[in-house]
């Protein structure tokens, strides 16, 4: 890919305006740019797992999990690339390698590609047109959090605006089903599973 963007993990923030997700803010590695990215609260979790290298679960978490695979079959991901940006949602891929040096890149939300990234210590990169579009130029130190406040909203605001309030005793069958189509194409699983429980009932 040309005209990528090192990043780097600045934090997670909690978001003000959006109950239970975060803000994974990623700042680029020759610049003053920063990248807010919205994730729920299980993503978030995964990430700062992986970021304090001294906490261990009980048991492997589903990315510990295919760290574990990975090393049994030697294959390891090289890199993470975050290539676009639509309705709110970034897009990115991971390049895996295998021991025969053949490479493939696989189709990831962001979220999971930047959790093993951190894990497998690779580099993370976005396409210039995506900082372009999102990314939130700071120079001004003591403006960074009021700026980052703002540019949190601003990518909430294109994210679809959850579907958790709609009475779905009000929906027929055929309605909520094509709710739950919905959600799962915009990876809103936490209403997906609240979709499915009411059809359960019915």
């Amino acid at each position: 890919m040309e005209n990528l963007v090192k990043l780097n993990i600045k934090g997670i923030s909690y978001s003000q305006t959006q109950t239970g997700a975060y803000a994974l803010i990623m700042e680029e590695d020759m610049g003053h740019r920063k990248l807010p990215i919205i994730i729920g609260s299980f993503e978030a979790q995964a990430i700062a797992l992986a970021l304090e290298k001294d906490i261990h679960t009980p048991r492997p978490l589903t990315h510990d999990l295919f760290v574990s695979i990975a090393k049994a079959f030697s294959f390891w991901v090289k890199g993470v690339y975050i290539h676009k940006l639509e309705d709110g949602v970034f897009y990115s891929n991971i390049l895996i390698e295998d021991r025969d040096g053949h490479q493939e890149e696989i189709d990831s939300r962001t979220s999971d590609a930047i959790a093993l990234a951190i894990r497998f210590d690779a580099p993370i990169y976005a396409l210039e047109a995506v900082m372009e579009k999102a990314g939130i130029h700071l120079e001004v130190q003591e403006k960074e959090e009021q700026n980052l406040a703002k540019a949190i909203k601003e990518i909430e605001k294109e994210v679809k605006e959850p579907k958790s309030k709609v009475d779905f005793k009000s929906k027929s069958k055929s309605e909520l089903e094509k709710l739950l189509r919905e959600a799962v194409k915009n990876e809103d699983y936490e209403l997906a599973a609240k979709i499915r429980d009411e059809l359960d009932k019915r």
